[in-house]
């Protein structure tokens, strides 16, 4: 594990690399943010946004939560919501989970965890809702299908926000996906879910 000051290290080489491959690249970033794109995804290290759809910094403005969750009572993740539609006015929002969730797993597999089970509770109305699908599933496909569930209900939480419905009203051009990131392969997916107003 890495000590701090390794990560300091770590920056000054970046940005050393990032100067000389392009030595406007700080200057301009400074001005850069106007993103088409607001990714809503897991906490999860191995799904970094930027990285997964080549873009750089300042093309995505990126919420994450512990299992790409969308709640009406987050202020948190509607703050998040509301700056990037009203402000920077994006155009897409992503709804991103991963196939592999621990998030979706721990809630699937109803163990107790302690606080985050508060938060996982959701996942589990997800379940609870689509139950009888995720029953007549194979052991080895019901994590993969909850993941993709999970994506479904959260595209539903984010279109039934006051802040999607005003947008779409007012007329703007807002598009909510749901896709799903496969770390087998490095792809995504697209659930087919797009709701546009």
């Amino acid at each position: 594990m890495p000590d701090i000051s390794e990560l300091f290290e770590n920056n000054r080489r970046w940005a050393e690399a990032m100067t000389a491959a392009e030595p406007g690249f700080f200057s301009e970033l400074v001005d850069r943010q106007s993103p088409d794109y607001l990714w809503i995804g897991c906490s999860d290290s191995r799904v970094p946004a930027n990285q997964i759809v080549g873009l750089p910094p300042g093309d995505v403005f990126v919420h994450r939560n512990v299992a790409n969750i969308v709640v009406h009572t987050d202020l948190n993740c509607l703050s998040v919501l509301q700056y990037a539609v009203e402000v920077l006015s994006v155009r897409k929002v992503i709804v991103c989970g991963h196939y592999g969730c621990g998030g979706v797993k721990a809630a699937l597999e109803g163990e107790r965890h302690g606080l985050i089970d508060n938060w996982l509770r959701h996942v589990t109305d997800v379940q609870e809702r689509h139950a009888a699908e995720i029953a007549s599933l194979p052991a080895e496909r019901k994590l993969d299908r909850m993941c993709e569930l999970n994506v479904v209900e959260q595209v539903a939480n984010v279109c039934q926000t006051t802040i999607v419905e005003d947008a779409w009203q007012r007329g703007q051009e807002l598009t909510v996906h749901g896709v799903v990131y496969d770390l087998r392969d490095g792809l995504l997916q697209d659930l087919g879910v797009s709701r546009s107003g």
